[in-house]
């Protein structure tokens, strides 16, 4: 639609959802050209058309998507193409990475779906996603107010995730668990590019895929956007995805009629071949995959019961203490993290989602969600990015008949406790009737095997020495005749007994041994993680021994460290507080600093090279956009308290430097110079933000003004390249003492080079290195 409208005078910065009242005839008769091209669906007009990204705007949101249907169902006439409505992202970041709540993005998608029901669309295409949050706000936004059937495509880079670290397993799983009917891929890249992520998504997916490929990446030659696949080369390698599995194609930017046309004369006579994919058994963040092909642990600490200081810091909201009990846990080892925040007295709804979202703002494992409260479930998967685990139902109706909606709705694997209303059975036999029972119902509600997980539930052996074989009995029962994965709160069994750890380790064993999959365990007792280690050899998990010999082929070395000791998160030195991202922490370590060392030896010796390491591990893939900016921002609180104790000494700022911030005239976006802006800062830089649709002028009188030695440009879209470089040309044309680095998602380095850009930043991290070059 964009290159179209842009052969047909859509002006640079226009907003092309205008031209449905505006201009209705253009939309209409570009509707007509792609139904003439042979497409089975016509996208609506309206993917930038939501309250966020139009707010006081002169058309309303309602009036906008209610024409762009009407002229898609006017050039449709009698054809029996479909309506899909077209559903774009916000443009602003969600939290923790940005400031936009899930509830403000949710609300926007919600009205943009509800007038598209009231005017008789036939599906809903959420395209263009960068982020899974987002995309799954816009998921629930159509499922909980619409029946209307969900496609969902996301959009990648050359490094085979979205802009936010998203890889393709997670989104499959994702999407997938949340009832989407098709996912894929669309935009970002041509089709040469997008070969891999296609790959791996067919490789998992169960729902059929679609792709809409850019034509190539794009240049600008003569002040027009050009392609630089042809149209031959083009249908050549879509074709060859429906080989692959694809079911549905198209096409994104610069793919016109024509390129449509040949497809469909291509493909006319083919069938589609059908994915026979098995269902992952798995859970996963946007960055991570757990899949439970294995013995994968679950850490138990996040939990008050027995854990005097645990409840105390639940009381007083202090997350950093929380924080640190999930880092410590996967820093042993741990692939999974057990969340329960239930103490009288505190809010438990509130205090699982600010848990849960502050857990993912600095770490990538996944989460079991934990409670006895229904509504603190719902609310944790709710806010949860990614798929998670509920703890759990049992085999009462009413708990069964009342969480498995909540755990098919949000997509989640759930916890099943051999236990119904005249409590634990003592033998193995009717136990395994409550977990059959309990794969029967979920199966009722379209839940699967391979996300129900079995626990036989493990007694005292201290006043229940019988059950303990019953225990193992049952798990080996449930594992062989159910054919589902297992769980046990291990530690349970030594309540009561001298050296517990020796009872644990031992009873661990051999439960493994009887088929247990997922142990809850406390993952810094070493004897423990020993067991699983070796147990995963000796079952032939860990192949070649990989792993094992990784961690204990230097015998003097102790390679699982407790954590327990006082030497941990309780003082932790700033470095390590910005590294892990413990903003709470920051304020109050930076003060105590500054009694012994000065303000810059804090930012130069401390901040500084946290943050680069931080840097590296996020160029690394080791760490992904939302860790990054969360460790910024706990850099930025320590910043502060030093720029106070500065001003109270009436001595000179710790500004390294100016650097000027724009996205250039004519881009509404900027998402990508908000983040740069958020690491430049806190690595010491005073940044000018001009704001986004800057007027080259006032880049220039800027520079001048504020004596100005670096400036940044920032660019999303095609359209705007050309006015980036007419800014680059302005700024050299005055002679200025200045240098500029552009970046976006449409540019490359060869394409900054060309247009007269000193430094091309691939990303937020590299523009660190540019200022550093140039500011030092």
């Amino acid at each position: 639609m964009g290159s179209v409208l842009q052969k047909n005078g859509l002006k640079l910065g226009g907003e092309p959802e205008f031209l449905n009242i505006e201009k209705p005839d253009i939309i209409r008769d570009i509707h007509k050209q792609y139904i003439e091209s042979g497409c089975d669906f016509l996208t609506t007009n309206t993917f930038g058309a939501n309250d966020i990204k139009l707010k006081n705007k002169k058309y309303g949101v309602d009036e906008i998507i209610r024409e762009g249907i009407k002229l898609a169902k006017e050039a449709r006439g009698n054809n029996k193409a479909l309506i899909a409505l077209d559903i774009g992202p916000t443009g602003q970041l969600l939290e923790p990475m940005g400031t936009l709540t899930f509830d403000e993005a949710y609300n926007a998608f919600k009205k943009v779906v509800l007038v598209g029901v009231n005017n008789g669309v036939d599906v809903v295409l959420i395209e263009t996603m960068t982020d899974l949050y987002e995309a799954k706000a816009a998921i629930l936004a159509v499922k909980e107010n619409s029946d209307l059937p969900v496609f969902c495509t996301m959009s990648f880079e050359q490094n085979e995730r979205t802009f936010t670290g998203c890889n393709p397993e997670s989104m499959v799983m994702t999407l997938e668990a949340l009832g989407v009917d098709v996912i894929g891929v669309n935009c970002s890249l041509g089709p040469k590019e997008l070969k891999g992520v296609i790959e791996r998504i067919l490789k998992v997916a169960t729902v059929p895929v679609m792709i809409q490929p850019n034509a190539g990446l794009p240049k600008i030659v003569n002040g027009k956007t050009i392609y630089n696949i042809d149209i031959e080369e083009f249908c050549e390698c879509v074709v060859d995805f429906v080989h692959k599995g694809v079911s549905i194609i198209g096409g994104c930017c610069g793919t016109t009629p024509e390129y449509i046309g040949k497809l469909k004369k291509l493909v006319s006579e083919k069938k589609v071949k059908r994915l026979n994919n098995k269902k992952i058994c798995g859970i996963c963040t946007p960055s991570k995959v757990i899949n439970v092909d294995g013995v994968r642990v679950i850490g138990e600490r996040i939990n008050p019961t027995g854990k005097k200081l645990f409840k105390e810091a639940l009381k007083k909201g202090d997350m950093d203490y929380i924080l640190g009990k999930a880092i410590e846990q996967v820093e042993v080892g741990a692939h999974i993290l057990d969340v329960n925040v239930g103490i009288p007295d505190i809010n438990e709804e509130e205090t699982m989602v600010k848990v849960v979202k502050e857990i993912q703002s600095i770490l990538d494992i996944p989460l079991q969600i934990d409670s006895s409260n229904y509504g603190a479930i719902e609310k944790g998967l709710r806010y949860y990015n990614g798929k998670a685990i509920v703890n759990s139902i049992n085999g009462e109706e009413e708990v069964l008949h009342t969480l498995l909606p909540i755990v098919k709705k949000y997509g989640a694997s759930v916890v099943g406790l051999t236990l119904d209303k005249n409590g634990i059975p003592k033998k193995a036999e009717e136990r395994y009737k409550i977990a059959e029972k309990i794969v029967n119902v979920a199966k009722e509600y379209g839940i699967e095997k391979e996300d129900i997980f079995i626990d036989a539930l493990v007694l005292t052996a201290s006043t229940q020495q019988e059950e303990v074989k019953e225990t193992l009995k049952a798990v080996s029962m449930i594992k062989n005749k159910l054919g589902v994965k297992t769980v046990l709160g291990v530690s349970n069994i030594s309540f009561g007994l001298p050296d517990r750890p020796l009872i644990n380790k031992t009873f661990l064993t051999l439960a493994l041994g009887a088929g247990l999959d997922l142990p809850i365990i406390n993952p810094n007792e070493k004897s423990m993680m020993d067991a699983i280690n070796a147990f995963n050899v000796l079952y032939n998990y860990d192949k070649d021994s990989f792993n094992f010999i990784k961690s204990y082929s230097n015998t003097q070395k102790e390679t699982i460290k407790s954590k327990d000791s006082k030497d941990n998160k309780e003082n932790l030195d700033i470095k390590s507080i910005v590294i892990r991202g413990l903003k709470e922490k920051a304020g109050k370590a930076t003060k105590e600093l500054l009694k012994e060392v000065d303000e810059l030896t804090i930012v130069n010796e401390y901040l500084i090279p946290a943050l680069d390491e931080v840097g590296e591990r996020f160029e690394k893939g080791i760490l992904f956009l939302p860790q990054l900016i969360t460790s910024a921002e706990t850099a930025k609180k320590a910043f502060l308290v030093i720029k106070e104790s500065l001003m109270n000494k009436k001595e000179q700022n710790i500004s390294k430097g100016k650097i000027i911030l724009a996205t250039v005239k004519g881009d509404i976006h900027d998402i990508g110079k908000n983040i740069v802006k958020v690491i430049l800062e806190n690595y010491g830089y005073e940044i000018i933000d001009l704001g986004k649709d800057v007027p080259i002028n006032k880049v220039v009188e800027e520079t001048k003004k504020q004596n100005v030695k670096l400036v940044g440009l920032s660019a999303l879209m095609t359209t705007t390249l050309k006015s980036m470089e007419e800014t680059i040309k302005a700024l050299k044309n005055e002679n200025l003492d200045c240098k500029v680095f552009v970046g976006g998602a449409v540019l490359t380095k060869d394409y900054g080079e060309k247009i007269g850009a000193d430094f091309f930043a691939k990303d937020a991290r590299e523009s660190v290195d540019i200022a550093k070059k140039v500011l030092g």
